[in-house]
């Protein structure tokens, strides 16, 4: 038995030794995609991973001087103060409110171009809307700011002269809390609508154009090829991309919120992100706005988790 066993276990060994032999010699086979992804790798651990270290002065009266490992424990009291403070049910609200929004337009929009993009026939007229709807992306957060700042400008603004022109009186978009969702989405969805379009148009490129020729000869228009074979086709990335962004649903940038927020639209457009960003550089209070931040976070991973099991059982598409 002894010697049944000892044969087992150097078989066992030998095996992970084998095992172990092949893995090297894949990766030496193909050391440059390893080299590649070496930097990317290096980078999420460094600048994702690596500050995760910090997360536990969410738990401690931090005290820069003392250090995290001298900060007294406090456990939950960062996060029972913000549960319980009056600024809870305003920042919720307004996060949920500009994401969900931002969601509700930005998302079919990037899908409704893709779709329409596809369908044109002309490659020049293609090519120039591409062209035209992609580069806003690629203006900086800080200027796109000041275009739409400009652009609604109570005296000198296009949209108020317009407005004038028609006989109606000039308003400041700005100062009223109202209209601010409707800025930020909207500026959102013009900037990176041609942008968020191009895994789509990737997605519809690689149906097979034998099913278009099929539904035409079977009489199906324009409008039924679309519904039946394009959007069919291309549901798969559709759902992926829906959950990722359903991931990041308490998670608005405050970059653009924070270039665009003054004291007259705050009740609005005050969300966690600008709120922590408030509390946690401009007041210095480092323990309460990790805690805030720490909570934002697992409440995204905990939708991010529900909205994939549910996806999954859905339509069978997932992200794991």
């Amino acid at each position: 038995m002894k010697t049944a066993g000892k044969t087992a276990s150097a078989l066992a060994a030998g095996r992970r030794k084998e095992e172990i032999a092949q893995v090297i010699g894949r990766m030496k086979k193909n050391w440059q995609l390893y080299a590649i992804i070496a930097l990317p790798v290096m980078v999420l651990l460094i600048f994702s991973y690596g500050p995760m270290y910090g997360l536990q002065i969410a738990f401690k009266d931090f005290v820069p001087t003392r250090g995290f490992a001298g900060s007294k424990w406090v456990g939950m009291k960062h996060f029972q103060t913000f549960v319980t403070s009056y600024q809870f049910g305003r920042l919720i609200k307004n996060t949920l409110l500009v994401s969900l929004y931002s969601l509700a337009a930005g998302f079919p929009a990037a899908i409704i171009l893709a779709v329409a993009i596809n369908e044109c026939k002309s490659k020049w007229y293609k090519k120039t809307v591409q062209m035209i709807t992609y580069a806003p992306h690629f203006i900086s957060t800080v200027v796109m700011a000041g275009i739409v700042i400009m652009v609604l400008s109570p005296y000198s603004g296009v949209v108020n002269n317009i407005i004038q022109a028609f006989g109606g009186e000039r308003i400041d978009f700005m100062a009223n809390a109202g209209y601010f969702r409707h800025i930020y989405v909207w500026s959102g969805v013009w900037q990176n609508m041609g942008f968020n379009s191009i895994i789509y148009i990737s997605a519809l490129a690689s149906i097979d154009p034998t099913l278009h020729e099929a539904a035409v000869v079977d009489g199906a228009g324009r409008w039924q090829r679309i519904w039946n074979i394009d959007l069919p086709g291309i549901a798969s990335t559709i759902i992926i991309m829906l959950i990722m962004n359903c991931g990041h649903i308490m998670s608005v940038g405050y970059e653009k919120i924070l270039l665009l927020q003054n004291s007259v639209n705050m009740s609005t457009s005050d969300v966690i992100s600008t709120y922590v960003y408030r509390i946690g550089l401009q007041n210095a209070q480092y323990s309460f706005s990790t805690a805030v931040g720490l909570f934002n976070g697992v409440i995204n991973c905990i939708l991010l988790v529900s909205i994939n099991k549910i996806a999954k059982r859905v339509s069978e598409t997932s992200l794991w």
